[in-house]
């Protein structure tokens, strides 16, 4: 990374708003929305995450944005690529046929949804989220795109939860993953 990057991350990770007990007891919740409040700090995230993306995936096709904070990241690589954004949602938020894949929460499950169609055979994804905790979102998502026939070219996320172990469980089913900011304490 080079040293204009380095400060950019050093200025975002300076804005990250820290929230004890929530969602609840014993949790010290990371906030990305807390740095989405500063005018500098958004510009260094887009430049941060667009010339990450341009050196690491030059060849990718479509970002993904996870419900809901990374559809604001997607967007904006997109854009700046000239790309194609997609989102991946909950069950029930996607109009037209949808494929699904459930995930494992702290108590019960989840769905996510991916517009049929969005992603074709072979197309190259990066698939990007604020926050990376203990994968489960993410594997989803990344089994979402490959029942599309998409290829996951990468794993993006702002901040990760080292801790949590989610880097070890998408590296194990063979993500490429990268954080720009990691906590090693989660409380």
């Amino acid at each position: 990374m080079s040293g204009d990057q380095s400060a950019n991350v050093e200025l975002i990770k300076k804005h990250i708003g820290e929230y004890p007990d929530f969602p609840k007891k014993g949790i010290l919740f990371k906030d990305i929305f807390t740095a989405l409040r500063d005018g500098e700090v958004c510009k260094a995230i887009k430049n941060v995450l667009v010339s990450y993306v341009r050196e690491a995936c030059p060849d990718v096709q479509v970002i993904v944005g996870l419900e809901a904070r990374g559809f604001l990241f997607s967007l904006l690589i997109a854009a700046e690529l000239g790309v194609a954004s997609v989102p991946i949602r909950k069950k029930g938020k996607l109009p037209g046929t949808c494929a699904q894949q459930e995930y494992v929460l702290e108590y019960g499950t989840d769905v996510f949804e991916i517009q049929k169609g969005s992603i074709l055979d072979g197309q190259k994804v990066l698939i990007i989220d604020d926050l990376l905790a203990t994968g489960g979102t993410m594997d989803a998502a990344n089994k979402l795109v490959q029942q599309l026939g998409g290829i996951v070219e990468r794993n993006v996320v702002i901040i990760e939860l080292t801790e949590l172990g989610g880097r070890k469980k998408l590296e194990a089913s063979g993500s490429k993953v990268h954080s720009f900011i990691q906590y090693h304490d989660v409380e």
